[in-house]
């Protein structure tokens, strides 16, 4: 036999598709030929292959050999395919029955002694080989338990490629997923932790609610950095399809933990200011990367120090807080990214950033306007609450007869508020009151009273709010009413919706009859 298909998976951005690696052995000059869209690291398998082969006990064919990957206009990247070049030469050469690996997908890296290593990405490979129809795959054996969150799949795992030709000569079994061994959860800061900040606390919980970007203004020392660490832990677990969608994410990037399942929890990403925009965004040489915008898809993007950024970078954050997702344009192709995430920014007024308030800045204010100008008009226009941070007071740092809430009782408040939310949206396919469109608070049946949005339509008419401005103040004032329980928004909750969205909130008497100590 001269001929040989065997099933793979590739990997587009985040994207998985199934490949057919064709095997075809001729006479002629002995060399081996790669068609179908590879890259650097694919054209390399010829040498990995051949040396893995020998050093297998196999005979490597004196022929020419032509391996074609399919579709052949579908770009392939990454060592992944390996595996299935190997045991197509194979079965073309007849050293192995082809029947054995009929329908089965093959993925994995093959060191040159023929040890069979791991790759980025298997998760969403082999979820794009069951939407195809397959059912069976073959991964190594450090990602055999991550393939198995796939629904709907057997899942095999091998160690060499001596074991898989083993396999298809019906003499040596495949090996079980190990079993897992997920590590212990990292218990996140907890909001009791943090004293005093009554109108920050209560910004940050309507952001958790609402799924709102917020940012925190003021000086060092004053909570900003608390705040923003403890978002993750009043935010609730992601469900299925959320959690699928970052684990491939965290899979495609290497940093999936090991022997663990789905990820639960909201990821959270803290990049250091001088990040790069690859970095931030995403990119690299050959097929773009996931930046931490990506990794932090469901979850929380925290950026300490704003100012301090390039402003290149900043810049390009404006579209992927607008559309959710990232495409990164190179020569070889363009790779999209998903990228809904709660952008929490933190600043200081100014770059001599005096601990104890404005009375003791020394910077003119030239220099504080350039400081601040960092954060362009467009990009604020994107984050829907802005607080203003005030240094504590002694008798708030030392005040032990109120203690601040907790994570756990904030975060109940949030899980309800949440749940009224996807009940109004999901048959819009919405999830929290963060990604619905302006257009659907301003129509029928969700259209406000217009004494309710009175405030709102004055400003915008004088210009101190942009249209999208106004779209937000809206969703502010629908995760305000989630918070408190009411069905709908009243003129109160708009007011104050505006004053969030403006930095001019202070902290409310909550409403229904809830001490103000546990609101």
């Amino acid at each position: 036999m001269s001929y040989a298909r065997v099933l793979c998976a590739g990997l587009v951005g985040v994207t998985g598709h199934l490949v057919e690696v064709e095997a075809d052995l001729s006479f002629g000059l002995p060399a081996l030929v790669l068609t179908g869209l590879p890259d650097a690291a694919l054209h390399e398998a010829r040498d990995r292959v051949r040396a893995a082969v020998v050093n297998s006990g196999r005979q490597w064919p004196n022929r020419r050999i032509t391996v074609n990957l399919l579709p052949a206009a579908l770009p392939k990247h990454g060592s992944g395919f390996d595996l299935a070049i190997a045991a197509a030469l194979l079965a073309g050469t007849g050293e192995l029955s082809p029947a054995r690996l009929a329908g089965v997908a093959l993925i994995g890296e093959l060191g040159l002694d023929g040890t069979v290593r791991p790759v980025r990405g298997v998760l969403p490979m082999v979820a794009a080989a069951v939407r195809a129809g397959v059912t069976r795959v073959v991964v190594p054996v450090e990602n055999a338990h991550e393939a198995t969150v796939v629904p709907g799949v057997t899942v095999r795992a091998v160690d060499s490629l001596r074991r898989l030709t083993g396999f298809a000569q019906g003499d040596v079994p495949l090996l079980d997923p190990p079993p897992a061994h997920p590590a212990a959860p990292v218990p996140w800061p907890d909001l009791a932790d943090v004293a005093g900040l009554e109108t920050a606390r209560y910004a940050l919980e309507i952001a958790a609610a609402g799924g709102h970007h917020l940012a925190l203004l003021g000086p060092p020392g004053a909570g900003k950095t608390m705040l923003a660490e403890r978002l993750p832990s009043i935010l609730p677990e992601l469900d299925d399809s959320a959690a699928l969608e970052v684990t491939s994410l965290q899979s495609i990037a290497g940093v999936l933990p090991p022997g663990g399942g789905l990820i639960r929890r909201p990821p959270f990403q803290a990049p250091h200011f001088s990040a790069s925009t690859a970095a931030i965004i995403g990119g690299g040489s050959g097929l773009a990367r996931p930046g931490a915008i990506s990794l932090a898809h469901r979850g929380v993007l925290f950026l300490d120090e704003v100012p301090e950024m390039t402003r290149g970078t900043l810049q390009a954050l404006r579209q992927p807080l607008e559309s959710g997702r990232v495409v990164l344009a190179r020569a070889q192709g363009t790779t999209e990214y998903p990228a809904r995430v709660q952008l929490i920014a933190a600043a200081n007024p100014c770059p001599c950033a005096a601990a104890a308030g404005d009375q003791f800045c020394v910077c003119p204010p030239v220099v504080r306007r350039r400081y601040l100008s960092k954060l362009s008009g467009p990009l604020l226009d994107r984050i829907d609450i802005r607080v203003t941070v005030l240094p504590l007071r002694a008798a708030q740092l030392t005040d032990v007869t109120r203690p601040a809430e907790s994570s756990a009782q904030v975060g109940a408040r949030v899980a309800r508020a949440r749940v009224a939310a996807r009940d109004r949206w999901s048959a819009d396919g919405w999830q929290h009151n963060g990604e619905v469109p302006g257009p659907a608070l301003r129509r029928p049946p969700w259209q406000l009273p217009a004494a309710d949005t009175e405030l709102l339509r004055a400003a915008l008419d004088r210009g101190a709010l942009s249209a999208r401005g106004y779209d937000r103040a809206l969703r502010i004032a629908w995760t305000i009413a989630d918070l408190d329980g009411r069905a709908r928004p009243g003129g109160d909750d708009v007011a104050e919706a505006y004053q969030l969205r403006m930095g001019e909130a202070t902290r409310r008497e909550p409403s229904g009859g809830v001490d103000a100590g546990t609101r």
